[in-house]
C-alpha cells in the first residue's frame, strides 16, 4: 500500500504544471471531448508507466547493491531540483488532430511522457519498491488526479493554482523520499 500511496502523491504533485498537464489542457480545448481524452491519457499512462516501473524494478533486481540504492536516493534528490524548473508547452509542439481525440491523446501523451520527470520518477519508484503493479497503479492514479481536473477546468485552473508553490511541495516530497532512501542505504534505519 505504501508503494501505491507514495507513487500517487509523488506523481500527482509532480504533474501539476508539467508539460503533459499542459498538453491535456491543449487537447481539451482543441477537441472539446473530455471522455476520449481522459481514456487516451489513462491508456498512455498505463503503458508508459508500466514499462518505466518494470525498467526500474528490473534494474533494481539486477543491480541490487548499496551503490544502486544510493543512486536511487540521489535520483529522487535530483528530481526535487528538476521539479522546481517550470515546464512550458509550445503551440508548435502541439499534436495536429488527425486521428480523433482518443488516438491523438494516446499517441501524444505516450510520446511526451518519454523522459518526462514523472516517467523518471516512475522508474525510480519501481526500483525503490520492486512492485511494478503497485507503482504503475499509483503513478497512473496520480496522473489522473492531476490531469482530469485540468481537462475540465483547463485555463481557469492554471490561473487559480500557484504552480510555484505546487512545484515547491512536489520538490520537497521528492527530497524527503530521496533523503529517506539515502538514510536507509547508509543502514541508519532498517
Amino acid at each position: 500500500m505504501e508503494a501505491i500511496l507514495t507513487s500517487t502523491a509523488v506523481v500527482a504533485l509532480a504533474e501539476i504544471g508539467d508539460k503533459t498537464q499542459l498538453l491535456a489542457i491543449l487537447l481539451a480545448t482543441r477537441f472539446n471531448r473530455p471522455v476520449p481524452i481522459i481514456l487516451g491519457i489513462l491508456a498512455a499512462t498505463i503503458a508508459n508507466h508500466a514499462l518505466a516501473a518494470l525498467l526500474g524494478a528490473s534494474a533494481a533486481a539486477f543491480l541490487d547493491s548499496p551503490v544502486f540504492r544510493y543512486a536511487i536516493g540521489i535520483s529522487f534528490v535530483a528530481m526535487a531540483a528538476w521539479t522546481l524548473v517550470p515546464d512550458k508547452f509550445e503551440d508548435d509542439e502541439a499534436p495536429k488532430p488527425r486521428f480523433g481525440a482518443f488516438v491523438t491523446t494516446l499517441i501524444a501523451f505516450f510520446l511526451v511522457e518519454m523522459g518526462d520527470k514523472t516517467q523518471v520518477a516512475t522508474i525510480a519508484l519501481g526500483a525503490q519498491y520492486h512492485n511494478v503493479l503497485a507503482v504503475t497503479t499509483g503513478t497512473t492514479l496520480g496522473m489522473m488526479i492531476a490531469n482530469v481536473p485540468a481537462i475540465f477546468l483547463g485555463n481557469e485552473l492554471l490561473k487559480r493554482v500557484d504552480l510555484k508553490k505546487v512545484r515547491m511541495v512536489a520538490a520537497a516530497l521528492f527530497l524527503v523520499i530521496g533523503l529517506w532512501v539515502l538514510v536507509q542505504a547508509a543502514g541508519l534505519f532498517a
